[in-house]
């Protein structure tokens, strides 16, 4: 019996869930239990993954017009914000550098330039993942680093190996004899024969002893690089408003609920704050994988008057995998400089410190051009530009000498973005500026706030500081993107409740949902590293709560320093009184 309602528990909790939390609108017919009740189930449903996460998402669209809550229409308009459109502007970019192998170029070049000492190699690895999945996925760029990380160390592996056999062999066993026989005068010189016979020298043996010397040292390793990767590819997706989707969701709950806000969160700004954050993550990551799994002796990790030649034999397994790309194609040099024409614009759209070029030509009167216009309009030009140029390949003669006139294709092609866009994340962000919208409309944020309000005699870090650690835990058994959809609304109206500013605790939750280190199904990254690795789920959750602890600190430092100054935090502003904001 126990074993037929555990393979049909999804449809039980589809069915008994709504049944269980029905008497909240019944005994209490307010909008606002109206919208708890939506709220509560899609929660559940979330939680519990009994139906797919975007068809979740949906329910506002059939629960808010039956209950009265919003008409439809208005429900319909909140699944394609202006943050959706920048994250398919985000996505279309990363399809683009993806399907021409870009990521794989820049990764082993970094790589190459690093080198292959044990440290220096995690380092290198982190740094590269930790790039990479500022924009492209995390889980992309797991999946790509953790084989060549694989294949590096199987190459050092080998090679030392070979090294140790080398070395028994140039040892000979003329030295060991002659020891073993200096040993044995002695001993007969002594009255009393010896307790324990003397061992008898057996290369075999040696190196047995070496290789499983060996095989112990490479598994903690691969552990420890498979770990880096996983870990390195999480932190890097908070540097960037598109390196991870609840990024997006706190700038378009933001706008949502504060629509005064005047762009406080855009690209610019969230880079200056969520870069340096993500770097000091970074660095104490490195340092506590490598205290766990490679220790701080400085001659083995960062091999210090070691052998060479076994670096030599590993870089060279790097530098094919390097030269099998080949010359860097029209078509890569394309991607790479509209990638970078991109950056470049986000970055000078509105700085902050100055006018940028979108308030100069076109913001005059209000915010007309947004990181979504320049993410969509770059994106474009892969649908544009060919892939090749005129004279090669594309054009010019056959091997029969007749004229080829057929067109080369462009960067992209929407087969591809079709086989690789993950439409499931448009309708979960979708789903989460439906509730917001909701929660506003049915005065459930009002009466949430109000009840929050006796938090304002704890101290605002503590507060910062405890929501912080309660989403990073939520987080290891829910996803991100649900984590942050659920919990920013009501971040949101407990910071107008108690009067602090809204991103003192909204930012520090919002990157605190990315912080899902200690278990495999925790996310996409830790459950590829998982099957790669060697890993054990107490090898996760010992590295994982240490760098959770970290993540935290670092965030909540973060937030009262430069993040301080950044947002202002030492003050309420006007735009987060909502009262004002409605029209």
């Amino acid at each position: 019996m126990s074993r037929w309602l555990w393979h049909h528990r999804n449809y039980i909790i589809i069915v008994l869930t709504p049944l269980l939390i029905l008497p909240l609108p019944l005994l209490s017919p307010t909008p606002e239990a109206r919208c708890g009740f939506a709220i509560i189930l899609m929660a559940l449903y979330w939680c519990t993954e009994c139906m797919p996460l975007a068809v979740t998402a949906l329910l506002p669209v059939v629960l808010f017009p039956m209950m009265g809550i919003m008409k439809a229409g208005a429900v319909c308009v909140e699944y394609l914000k202006d943050s959706n459109m920048l994250f398919i502007g985000g996505l279309l970019v990363a399809i683009a550098v993806e399907n021409w192998n870009l990521h794989k170029r820049i990764a082993l070049r970094v790589l190459l330039l690093v080198g292959v000492r044990p440290a220096l190699l995690m380092m290198g690895f982190m740094i590269v993942s930790a790039f990479l999945s500022m924009w492209i996925s995390n889980t992309a760029t797991t999946a790509m680093m953790l084989p060549i990380a694989q294949a590096v160390l199987q190459q050092l592996s080998a090679t030392e190996a070979q090294a140790d056999e080398r070395d028994l062999e140039a040892a000979g066993e003329d030295n060991h004899a002659f020891e073993l026989e200096t040993k044995q005068t002695k001993e007969e010189m002594t009255v009393e024969p010896p307790e324990h016979p003397v061992p008898e020298w057996n290369a075999d043996t040696n190196l047995e002893r070496r290789a499983k010397a060996r095989e112990e040292k490479y598994t903690l390793l691969t552990k420890g690089m498979s770990l880096s990767v996983c870990y390195s590819a999480s932190i890097g997706g908070t540097a960037t408003l598109t390196g991870t989707t609840p990024n997006l969701i706190l700038k378009g709950q933001v706008d949502k609920i504060f629509p005064k806000n005047g762009g406080v969160i855009n690209f610019a700004s969230w880079f200056g704050f969520a870069c340096p954050n993500m770097l000091i993550m970074l660095v104490f990551s490195w340092l506590w994988l490598q205290f766990m799994f490679l220790g701080f002796n400085i001659k083995k990790s960062f091999g210090c008057g070691m052998n060479k030649d076994r670096d030599k034999e590993a870089y060279k397994v790097m530098k094919e995998e390097y030269k099998k790309l080949g010359r860097m194609t029209f078509a890569e040099g394309a991607v790479l400089t509209i990638f970078t024409l991109l950056v470049i614009l986000w970055f000078t759209r509105e700085p902050g410190f100055v006018d940028g070029w979108a308030t100069v030509l076109f913001n005059k009167g209000g915010e007309f051009v947004t990181d979504g216009t320049v993410a969509i309009f770059m994106s474009m030009l892969f649908f544009v530009i060919p892939s090749q140029l005129p004279g090669s390949g594309g054009y010019g003669y056959d091997a029969e000498g007749e004229s080829r006139t057929n067109a080369p294709p462009t960067l992209l092609n929407w087969q591809i973005v079709h086989e690789r866009m993950p439409w499931n994340i448009i309708l979960l962000l979708g789903g989460g500026f439906a509730l917001a919208a909701g929660s506003e409309e049915s005065h459930l944020s009002d009466w949430l706030g109000a009840q929050l309000a006796p938090l304002k005699s704890i101290p605002p870090f503590a507060i910062s500081l405890l929501l912080s650690l309660l989403v990073a835990t939520f987080t290891e058994c829910s996803s991100n993107t649900a984590t942050t959809t659920l919990f920013l609304p009501i971040l949101a109206s407990m910071a107008t409740a108690i009067k602090i500013h809204p991103l003192y605790v909204m930012l520090p939750c919002t990157i605190a949902a990315s912080l899902a280190f200690m278990l495999p199904v925790a996310t996409p990254p830790n459950a590829i590293a998982f099957s790669f690795g060697k890993l054990k789920v107490i090898d996760m959750v010992k590295a994982g709560f240490m760098l959770n602890l970290i993540g935290i600190l670092c965030i909540n430092l973060g937030i009262n320093t430069w993040g301080y100054s950044m947002f202002q935090m030492h003050t309420f502003p006007d735009w987060a009184n909502i009262t004002h904001n409605k029209p």
